[in-house]
């Protein structure tokens, strides 16, 4: 039975084996920096992001997932960013991505946030299937600049 909880300090090998398999996916690189301040800054209680981690029922981490929420100038309330998911490719298509983006719906709902929402790669096919099931496309086109 897969279980899915908030991230702790214990969680860090497992979390960063999970993270470093997520940015080779996305051939991306972060500094060692970044990543233990985004570690901490998810494990800290009074912290500005969140995250859960996934294990499957022999307690092995399947999957891991980052959330957080920000003021919204088109509703009351806040919304909730899905920035990060990532589930281990021996894990796929059991569930565990569609599980991970319902515990996030569920805090944002709890939270009392007036929506979720992510983006994704155009070429990321297997995700883009389970995320055409679970939420509705927003028909916007992603645009950023660097200022790094």
């Amino acid at each position: 039975m897969m279980t899915i909880r908030a991230l702790t300090a214990e969680d860090r090998d497992d979390w960063q084996s999970l993270w470093a398999a997520y940015l080779e996916f996305y051939e991306s690189e972060v500094a060692d920096d970044v990543t233990a301040s985004t570690f901490a800054r998810i494990t800290d209680p009074a912290g500005d992001i969140r995250g859960a981690i996934a294990r499957d029922g022999d307690g092995r981490a399947v999957g891991i997932v980052h959330w957080f929420s920000h003021p919204a100038t088109w509703s009351k309330t806040h919304y909730t960013y899905l920035e990060d998911l990532f589930v281990d490719p021996s894990a796929r298509g059991g569930g565990v991505g569609r599980e991970l983006i319902g515990h996030v719906t569920d805090a944002a709902r709890a939270s009392g946030s007036s929506k979720v929402y992510w983006l994704t790669a155009e070429t990321n096919a297997t995700a883009r299937a389970l995320y055409d099931r679970v939420a509705a496309r927003s028909g916007f086109i992603h645009y950023e600049i660097d200022l790094g």
